[in-house]
């Protein structure tokens, strides 16, 4: 989730968090290391690497 800081005129922060959809990478990738992702007409390869990171490719 994204979190958004916004003070406006009162000098009290106001915390706002952006609700987004929340997805494990490893139950997309059903316990592996890749899954393809279809957007429109094009598929997507999501990799998760040996460092844990993700790596989405067209």
């Amino acid at each position: 989730m994204n979190d958004l800081t916004f003070h406006g005129n009162d000098p009290t922060p106001v915390q706002v968090r952006l609700q987004a959809p929340l997805h494990d990478a490893t139950a997309l990738t059903a316990g592996g290391h890749l899954a393809q992702i279809a957007l429109a007409d094009q598929i997507y390869t999501l990799r998760i690497t040996r460092a844990g990171k993700l790596i989405l490719t067209k």
